[in-house]
């Protein structure tokens, strides 16, 4: 059974936990939602171009100041609630680590991307990046139903 009141390891800390968990849950997919709009416009910009170097800055900045560190924040506090309690046997809860998984692979592939694009190498299409950019709206809608309702 669950301990919902937090009379676990984190004790009256709990919520502070997951509370903070859901602040970096939703800085991280602001990042994820506005990168892949990013590389779009940026492999639309002109090679070599002002506009193009704007787009690379403009990303790089994204990455390092608000989605990686928000990512590791929400795996730390993450962990720390699985532990706390004790979610890791329940199918919601595997398929929702899934999805976390799936997103995290989703980050490193689009910070890997915009690496390619600074560097003036363009291997996706513009339509293939609008396309990716749905991947974060569907996983938010798979994760919350997967928390709230708890299917399985």
């Amino acid at each position: 059974m669950f301990d919902w009141f937090g009379t676990g390891m984190l004790g009256s800390a709990y919520l502070w936990v997951k509370a903070a968990h859901v602040v970096f849950v939703i800085f991280w997919m602001a990042g994820l939602f506005m990168l892949p709009r990013f590389l779009v416009y940026h492999q639309e910009a002109a090679p070599g171009s002002a506009e193009e170097k704007l787009w690379a800055h403009r990303e790089a900045r994204l990455i390092a100041i608000i989605m990686n560190p928000a990512m590791v924040a929400v795996w730390a506090l993450g962990l720390t609630l699985i532990v706390n309690i004790g979610a890791s046997g329940e199918w919601w809860f595997r398929l929702k680590f899934l999805s976390v998984v799936g997103l995290t692979w989703f980050h490193m592939w689009m910070v890997g991307y915009a690496r390619k694009l600074a560097a003036g190498q363009r291997t996706a299409s513009g339509r293939t990046l609008r396309l990716l950019n749905e991947i974060p709206s569907l996983a938010t809608i798979v994760i919350v139903i997967l928390v709230i309702v708890r299917p399985f």
